[in-house]
């Protein structure tokens, strides 16, 4: 038996805010596809916001625009990871409207 390849290709499309000619926040939305559904999925990643403008709004923009770019993209479903530790972020994708779906695991190479 042998593994065989074959090639997919994905989209991304970076979101951010500036302020004073810096940028202070973003997030990225990769756009993939798989042989089980018509559409793409979308997978967010890298949301940031600088330390000195975090709590004031910037965070939930990034994460309600970059969900609009998923449903004007098509996608079927959106899926966003985070560290245990970080529970203010979670409080504020599930505010937004996430569910807790499962666990991540990863190997870093």
């Amino acid at each position: 038996m042998k593994v065989e390849t074959k090639e997919i290709h994905a989209k991304g499309v970076k979101l951010f805010v500036m302020k004073d000619g810096k940028e202070i926040g973003r997030a990225y939305l990769y756009l993939m596809h798989n042989d089980l559904h018509e559409k793409p999925f979308g997978f967010m990643e890298d949301v940031f916001v600088e330390e000195e403008h975090r709590k004031s709004g910037i965070g939930t923009l990034l994460v309600n625009a970059l969900i609009e770019e998923a449903k004007k993209r098509g996608c079927y479903k959106l899926v966003g990871t985070s560290r245990y530790e970080r529970t203010k972020v979670h409080e504020l994708y599930t505010k937004i409207g996430f569910k807790d779906h499962g666990k991540e695991f990863r190997i870093d190479f």
